[in-house]
Formats: C-alpha cells, structure tokens, sequence
C-alpha cells in the first residue's frame, strides 16, 4: 500500500492532536490551527488523504470512510502515536466517528466541524450539483465553485485574491476525476446514525449555522446522540468556518482540548 505524506508539528511529548481535513484532502486546510495547537503544548500530526495531494493513490470505486480510518490508524502506527484527539472538518469528522467505532482505544477525543452522521437530502444536492459542473465542464469549473459552498460570500468579497489563489492551487493540484468520485461517493454513502450511541469519547461538536453545504442541524442531531458532547455553534463563518472565523474557533477548540486533556480525564 502507498504511504501518506503526513508532518508532525510541535513538542515530542506533547498530547497528540491528529488533524484530518475535508473532501479536499490536504493538510494545509489546518494552517490557521497549527500554530495555536502547538503553542498550546501539543503534538500536531497533519496529513494529505489518499488519492489527494502528496499522497497520491489511484482509488477503488469501493472506497469508503472505513478505509480512511484505517488509513488514519497507519499514521497513528507510523508516528508511535497510541492514541490522538482527532479533529475532522466534514469528510474528516466522519473519519473521526468511524474511528471511534472501529478502534476506540484510539481515540482521546473527538472533535467534528460541520460533520454528520447520515445523509441529508440538502448536501445530496450540493453534491449532485457539484458532480454534474465536474462531468460537463471539467475540473476548471469545479474548483472554481467550490468557495461557494465553503466560505460565506461577503467573506470571499473581501479576500478575493486569496480565494482566486486557492482555486488555482485547487486546480493544480485536482486529484482527478475519478478519485473525486470516489471519494464523494465514500462521504455520500457514510451512514452511522444507528450507532452513534456506541460512540464514548468526549467530543466537541462545532458548526456554522449559515453552513451552505451541510446544515448546522446534521451537528445538532449528533450532539443529541452523543453521551458525552460539547456545542460550540457560530452564527456566521461557513462551512469552513475554522478558516474565516479561526480566532473564535481556535479559543473553543484549546478550551475543549485543555479540559479533556486535564489530569485524571484521560487516566
């Protein structure tokens, strides 16, 4: 099996934070986080997904969120890492649940950014939408959309230049079409919510209520079956509100991480 690129960040015996990004795969969706996570004492392992960037795979059709967990459970074995607090944005959060319900022992804690435990017939046609501008115009197009469903417009108004980078770095570095399809196929077919009950770590649950991809109330039913749950829900900021609103979405992750990783939680 190919190897992940992933990169360890901060002290050697700092509890480890796993950071597993969204549908674009790449490590570096996690830069306004790093810096903030590392000053804070913790080891910081950031990675590209399979079939993604400097992990570069041809996918199966079949491939699915188990194996980006088991995916996840190389890197954990690659950095001598027993278990990890994963933080996942969307695809990344599923990554997470399924871990947790796999490989428990894992997993200190979760933390899932505008994630879901089943399917919603909204995403569903962001998705079909999606993969019909991909089909008939090509990949230009499909990346040059993607800021609309991640960030909120007034925010891509004022940072116009940046978002005109990340598309062109999007579209350099597209994975192909057919690892595209498989990988949303993979979040599209992810149905745990019988089982979300089964899952025992702590987690913090954070979304963005103007979310224009995934709707803040797939958090809110995740939160109301989890045992042991934090909400942090932010009126504005996206679906990638950890980038356009990270300050205030930085403070809550540090204070769910600081309180979890306190003597005794974790014995």
């Amino acid at each position: 099996m190919p190897s992940l690129h992933y990169e360890v960040h901060g002290p050697a015996d700092g509890e480890a934070v796993l950071l597993s990004s969204g549908l674009g795969g790449s490590a570096a969706f996690w830069q306004p986080q790093i810096g903030a996570l590392v000053a804070a004492g913790h080891r910081v392992i950031a990675y590209d997904q399979r079939g993604t960037g400097r992990s570069p795979a041809a996918l199966d059709a079949g491939y699915a969120i188990a194996d980006m967990a088991r995916d996840v459970v190389q890197i954990l074995d690659a950095t001598s890492t027993p278990r990890c607090h994963l933080v996942g944005h969307a695809l990344g959060g599923l990554v997470g649940l399924q871990l947790a319900l796999d490989k428990p022992s894992r997993v200190a804690s979760l933390v899932l950014v505008n994630a879901w435990s089943k399917p919603n017939p909204h995403s569903a046609r962001c998705f079909d939408a999606r993969l019909a501008l991909l089909d008939a115009c090509g990949p230009r197009a499909y990346v040059e959309a993607q800021p609309i469903f991640l960030y909120p417009a007034a925010w891509c108004a004022e940072h116009a230049e940046r978002v005109a980078d990340e598309v062109d770095h999007a579209f350099a570095h597209f994975p192909g079409v057919a690892n595209m399809r498989a990988r949303i196929a993979a979040l599209r077919a992810f149905d745990i919510d019988a089982r979300i009950g089964d899952i025992s770590a702590p987690t913090l649950v954070a979304a963005a209520m103007d979310d224009a991809l995934v709707p803040w109330t797939c958090s809110q039913h995740l939160a109301d079956g989890l045992h042991d749950v934090t909400l942090h829900f932010m009126p504005h900021g996206g679906h990638a509100h950890s980038v356009t609103e990270a300050d205030a979405f930085n403070r809550s992750l540090l204070d769910f991480l600081s309180r979890v990783s306190a003597p005794g939680v974790l014995a």
